[in-house]
């Protein structure tokens, strides 16, 4: 029996002050122009670096993105036999690699960052020490399976060898403002503690490019490829992982400049079974600025989720978490009602879909 699609939707409202929490190639914040004006923006891949630091400050499992996966293995080699001398340990890495169908280079590096789980490496080096003759397939199935969640999540590509590619189970969209912003800048001064009373110059002069903007935030998980990338269980607690991290965590750039830590004043997360939706399309015409931009950021977001149910199917569940007169789905007291939420419909899909095969 074919599963029937399952997706998880989050989108975020949060207001950030003063910062450059992500910054482009002259220093100053990263910016779109989206309905005709410019606003702030963070990227995706900031994002989602923030919440693979967040999982790993939450014990949650994760890989290693690195050029050194082969020095990974060796040492790996090592801790599961130290007996092993070190041109050994080189050979079997190289075998390794090469059965893998991944280059090295002359410094024993991959061309690109590899993502890879603790668990493949151990099962590589586990597999190498029990066969003298590498099989190809044998090699690649431990690369294709045992993944971390963020490997899982968010994928992989190798270019060397597509076979090994992970696909995303994960979009992350590119956080915008929703309202029109205007570059800012900070002029600062430093004096010299031993300078001379008598002489007034500073030491040291610069600028500093800021912006402060409401932030609507969108990422979603498809269930399925997620559970594909793991497994039933691993990946409904995955998701719940996923959200927590996601609404919690936020880009370190100039974070000691400028203590821009700030928490999502509201989040929607929505359980669909026929497309995701980004609901970014809610402040294609700009917030206006009277009276502050989060209730009026609120209350578009919550229109357009109203005027998108004439274009796609009733959602499974849709849970608030930040407004208690919603008029949209159920209204939660805090995020662990909203992840208990969330796991308990996931689960119930999960466990209907496998009693029905």
């Amino acid at each position: 029996m074919t599963k029937s699609n399952l997706y998880v939707d989050v989108s975020v409202l949060q207001t950030v002050p003063s910062s450059n929490i992500n910054r482009d190639d002259t220093g100053a914040p990263k910016t779109a122009l989206y309905g005709g004006v410019s606003r702030a923006r963070v990227s995706s891949q900031s994002w989602k670096k923030a919440v693979r630091d967040a999982f790993k400050q939450d014990n949650v499992l994760v890989g290693t993105r690195t050029k050194k996966a082969a020095s990974l293995l060796g040492e790996e080699l090592k801790s599961l036999n130290s007996l092993l001398d070190d041109d050994t340990v080189a050979t079997k890495v190289s075998e390794i690699f090469k059965a893998a169908g991944i280059k090295l280079n002359k410094d024993n590096e991959t061309g690109a960052l590899l993502l890879v789980s603790h668990g493949q490496i151990n099962k590589l080096a586990q597999y190498a020490l029990d066969n003298e003759e590498l099989d190809k397939k044998a090699v690649k199935s431990v690369l294709t399976t045992d993944h971390s969640l963020d490997l899982a999540l968010f994928g992989r590509m190798v270019a060397d060898n597509p076979e090994l590619n992970v696909d995303a189970s994960a979009q992350v969209a590119h956080a915008v403002s929703t309202h029109e912003v205007v570059p800012e800048y900070d002029y600062f001064t430093a004096l010299d503690d031993e300078q001379p009373k008598d002489n007034a110059g500073a030491a040291m002069l610069g600028s500093i490019d800021f912006n402060s903007a409401t932030l609507y935030r969108y990422a979603n998980v498809n269930v399925n490829e997620l559970a594909h990338n793991l497994n039933a269980t691993d990946a409904v607690h995955g998701v719940a992982d996923f959200i927590k991290d996601f609404v919690l965590s936020m880009p370190t750039g100039k974070q000691n400049t400028f203590a821009n830590k700030t928490l999502p004043s509201y989040v929607l997360v929505t359980i669909r079974t026929d497309t995701p939706v980004n609901l970014v399309s809610a402040f294609e015409a700009p917030v206006s600025a009277a009276g502050g931009y989060i209730e009026h950021s609120i209350e578009k977001l919550e229109a357009e989720y109203q005027r998108t149910s004439g274009f796609v199917e009733e959602p499974s569940k849709t849970l608030v978490l930040g407004k208690t007169d919603s008029q949209i789905g159920t209204v939660v007291t805090n995020l662990s009602e909203l992840l208990e939420g969330i796991t308990d419909k996931l689960s119930e899909v999960v466990q209907d879909e496998d009693t029905n095969d």
